[in-house]
């Protein structure tokens, strides 16, 4: 079985879409067919619609490609696997005279043609969104504008059912392609320009209603609203990005430009530093709605409605080219981030074991997104206070020499270095909590408690213009339990085994490198949720363009993700060489 990458979450993700994929063309839910079937349910899925651009007087045919797809929808990645054989049947006689299809080299090998029917054969279904085969279609030699026909998807496998799709193949068709924008990429804050959207329709048969979707980061905002668009505010960490869905009835022609009869406007605000604008263009219909809006929650606007117009002039398909559909700018805007580190002040006897947090706040004002590299945005670096072994901390924290080199066993070592996600948020407070034994009462043993670049041979933060609050100290039987250790919060000292000690740090200013405690707590960060590490979430870089890519920061990964076919990716990388 070649199982997808994708991430389970967002393979989970996929595989609602394609259900609702599903309803829109009739072809029922794995529930309703669940209730005449025996064993797990598997859906099959794919494009519902591809156009074809017809036969060239010269030269190849261009390629389609329809991506067949199979979901198991059980959410145990331990117990859900399906061990068993399966087959799915590709049905081509309904394209004859319109289409030759053929398969591609990726995850394809399993695949026998036999005259207008492929069977691919394959053992075991992973849970999620998982690849069957690649498709390849060309128009067929003699084959006319407007011809059409439909490829069937049926599978089967004992003590299983799958639910079938099919694809309606047509030659020609619309081509909605986005102009790119020529905006102002260095920004200051508060600064507005405008947003000139226009398309043209490159294909051979005029659009019946067009979608534009507008995704930007957190940084940036529409400054008006319309009553023919919907509106969405993103979510935390890689997924804090704002959506605009805005749809346009009528038909748009093959040959002709459209754009903005007035032009939005984009501002950079107050916390924007990186941002990201993806502005695409697709023809309107249910499923590219379901994809835009991939899950998010929006809300109709008011005012005004947006409208086109048409700058020059020069049967019904999928569009010809989905890759030219979607652009992209982004923005730097001239502000900064305060990173402020906190510390703890705590006492306990010997054979004790204590819980110390310690971490930054970012005091703003901007927010700092990495969405398209997945990049972390910054690390802490932790020095263990001397007669104190680790014996808990974060899963985001890699415990390395006392010189920051690589270490095979984590608990006890003398130095941690903690890499921040992809997103730190503008309010975002990175917390870090740790259990220490104390092995050795040593009087006023002190760690630093550093964030900094995620590279230490490039350790300051760009960004951040008060690098004097980048230390704080995690102190153990100081002889002033008052002393100033980058403040925090004092419920988060304490201990385990009957300590009597403590936090005595509480609520610090700045002296010594001290962060207020007024940053909020922003939630999400990965691989850190059970210990406690919040922030942002992992991110990734930005996808490229293409058919329902979305930022999905993250990045991205990965970027993903995230949203509407977008999938963010965070490359893999030894975070034992960061330090």
């Amino acid at each position: 079985m070649r199982r997808s990458s994708t991430p389970a979450g967002l393979r989970r993700a996929a595989a609602g879409l394609a259900a609702v994929g599903l309803l829109a063309v009739g072809l029922g839910t794995p529930a309703q067919a669940a209730a005449y079937a025996v064993g797990p349910v598997f859906t099959l899925s794919g494009e519902p619609e591809v156009g074809l651009r017809p036969v060239p007087a010269t030269g190849s045919p261009d390629k389609a490609t329809v991506d067949i797809q199979v979901t198991n929808p059980s959410e145990d990645e331990e117990t859900g696997y399906f061990d068993g054989d399966y087959s799915v049947t590709i049905d081509l006689s309904g394209i004859a005279g319109v289409a030759e299809a053929g398969f591609g080299e990726n995850g394809s090998s399993d695949c026998q043609v036999t005259g207008a029917t492929a069977v691919c054969a394959d053992h075991g279904i992973w849970p999620g969104l998982s690849s069957v085969a690649q498709l390849e279609l060309t128009a067929a030699e003699g084959s006319r504008l407007g011809a059409t026909g439909a490829i069937k998807v049926t599978g089967k496998a004992e003590g299983a059912t799958f639910t079938s799709f099919s694809t309606q193949v047509t030659v020609g068709g619309p081509d909605l392609v986005m102009k790119p924008l020529a905006l102002r990429r260095n920004l200051q804050p508060g600064e507005v320009q405008p947003v000139p959207v226009s398309f043209t329709n490159a294909g051979t048969a005029p659009a019946e209603g067009v979608l534009l979707t507008l995704r930007h980061s957190r940084g940036m905002a529409f400054t008006e609203q319309y009553e023919n668009c919907e509106y969405s505010e993103g979510g935390e960490g890689i997924r804090a990005v704002n959506a605009t869905v805005c749809w346009f009835d009528g038909s748009y022609e093959p040959g002709a430009v459209y754009e903005l009869a007035k032009p939005l406007h984009i501002e950079a605000t107050d916390i924007a530093y990186i941002d990201t604008l993806i502005y695409r263009i697709d023809e309107d219909s249910q499923a590219a709605r379901t994809a835009q809006r991939a899950g998010l929650t929006f809300t109709r606007g008011t005012g005004r409605e947006l409208t086109l117009t048409k700058k020059a002039a020069s049967a019904r398909s999928a569009d010809l080219n989905p890759w030219d559909n979607q652009r992209e700018f982004d923005f730097r805007t001239d502000n900064t981030a305060d990173f402020a580190a906190y510390g703890r002040s705590l006492k306990a006897a010997a054979g004790e074991t204590v819980k110390a947090e310690v971490g930054f706040r970012n005091r703003g004002p901007a927010w700092i997104g990495y969405i398209r590299s997945g990049e972390s945005v910054a690390a802490v670096d932790f020095t263990v206070p001397a007669g104190a072994k680790v014996t808990g901390k974060p899963e985001r924290c890699q415990g390395v020499t006392a010189a920051g080199g690589y270490r095979e066993e984590q608990l006890g070592a003398p130095r941690y270095v903690c890499d921040t996600s992809a997103v730190v948020l503008e309010d975002a407070k990175f917390a870090l909590p740790f259990e220490l034994k104390i092995e050795k009462v040593v009087e006023n043993a002190t760690g630093a408690v550093i964030v900094r670049a995620p590279y230490q041979s490039r350790p300051e933060l760009g960004f951040d213009p008060k690098p004097s609050n980048n230390t704080a100290r995690l102190v153990l039987n100081g002889k002033d339990t008052g002393t100033a250790t980058g403040g925090g919060s004092g419920s988060a000292g304490g201990s385990t085994g009957g300590s009597t000690g403590g936090s005595t740090g509480g609520d610090g200013g700045e002296s010594t490198g001290g962060a207020s405690a007024s940053g909020a707590t922003s939630g999400g960060a990965s691989g850190g949720a059970s210990a406690g590490a919040t922030g942002g979430s992992t991110g990734g870089s930005l996808a490229a363009t293409g058919t329902g890519t979305a930022m999905l920061p993250a990045v991205g990964a990965a970027a993903a993700a995230v949203v509407a076919g977008g999938v963010l990716f965070l490359s893999a990388r030894r975070r034992a060489s960061r330090v």
